[in-house]
């Protein structure tokens, strides 16, 4: 494999990973919160139909991406009602979110368009398109260093860059400010916040909304970026491929960071090189697809250090009277 391939790759890892980063991330915020959300592949499912179709309509992408956060957010409310006002079960409320996304964007997809499910293709400025970064071009020629700048790191649509900025950006709120304290300790010990005075569900709900705004992103990146339209069932399990880098990442933004990239280039593999060869066996590309959920169940099993979620994660609380 020479260096120009390996590249390739490498930037393949990245446009890859970029909707299961921003969904990580969402989770990672409900879940610390003591919010868990199976919900993610339904949210990211709505907010890719809503941002293809209002984009193909307007033909402006940036409408398109706040119709997708819109919708996203929308879903993540009926999942905060559920879950925090209703005291309902966090697990079921997100799995009846994913498979409402899946059946409505298909029926409103095919009322609207009449195309079998999907959006027109978007082209123009229905599109987010990549962008140069400063001397890119200029620095191309120069050895190594050139094509990591130029091929690698520049020629990303800007939400690959938001969501890679969001990483610090997560780290910040969380571990460096006081609603970042006050949120993680919602999913430790929520009566100990509420005995300080405050309110475990308005955190709660900010925890929820945040992870919707995010979500929204990821989804609308897919339609509007990575791809240029919706399909059916476009997410292809990413939300829950999320939830396991989730979970190998112990909750924890760069740690989130890593995984997310780990299984972003097990993807590109997969779709580069489709059956590989080792050793003269053959491994197929299932196997590869695969490997983000066996990753998840080492980690579970205890083989590379313990994966404890937050204390009162999906534990309704009642405030005491």
């Amino acid at each position: 494999m020479d260096f120009l391939t390996i590249i390739q790759l490498l930037d393949s890892t990245v446009r890859l990973a970029t909707p299961l980063l921003l969904a990580c991330l969402a989770g990672l915020f409900s879940e610390r919160a003591g919010i868990f959300d199976i919900g993610l592949e339904g949210k990211m499912l709505m907010a890719a139909f809503f941002s293809a179709a209002v984009a193909a309509v307007t033909g402006n992408v940036w409408l398109g991406l706040l119709a997708g956060i819109g919708s996203s957010l929308l879903l993540a409310a009926l999942h905060g009602v559920a879950s925090i006002t209703f005291r309902g079960n966090q697990l079921i409320s997100g799995v009846a979110i994913n498979f409402l996304a899946a059946g409505m964007t298909v029926l409103i997809a095919q009322d609207w368009f009449q195309q079998g499910g999907r959006t027109p293709s978007l082209i123009g400025g229905g599109r987010f398109t990549p962008f140069d970064l400063p001397f890119a071009e200029s620095l191309s020629g120069v050895p190594v260093l050139g094509p990591v700048y130029s091929e690698l790191l520049s020629g990303h649509s800007i939400l690959v860059y938001i969501a890679f900025l969001a990483v610090p950006a997560t780290w910040w709120v969380l571990f460096r400010t006081r609603f970042g304290l006050r949120l993680r300790a919602v999913g430790e010990n929520p009566a100990a916040v509420d005995t300080a005075g405050v309110s475990v569900v308005g955190l709660r709900y900010a925890a929820v909304l945040i992870c919707g705004l995010l979500c929204g992103i990821a989804g609308a990146y897919l339609a509007t970026a990575l791809q240029a339209g919706f399909v059916k069932d476009m997410t292809a399990g990413r939300g829950f491929i999320a939830l396991a880098a989730l979970i190998f990442a112990k909750w924890r933004p760069w740690h989130a960071m890593g995984a997310c990239l780990l299984f972003g280039l097990l993807q590109a593999i997969a779709l580069r090189f489709q059956n590989i060869e080792l050793g003269g066996i053959t491994i197929p590309v299932q196997a590869m697809d695969a490997l983000p959920y066996v990753l998840t169940v080492v980690i579970l099993a205890g083989f590379v250090g313990k994966a404890i979620p937050p204390r009162a994660g999906g534990e309704p609380y009642v405030k005491e009277r």
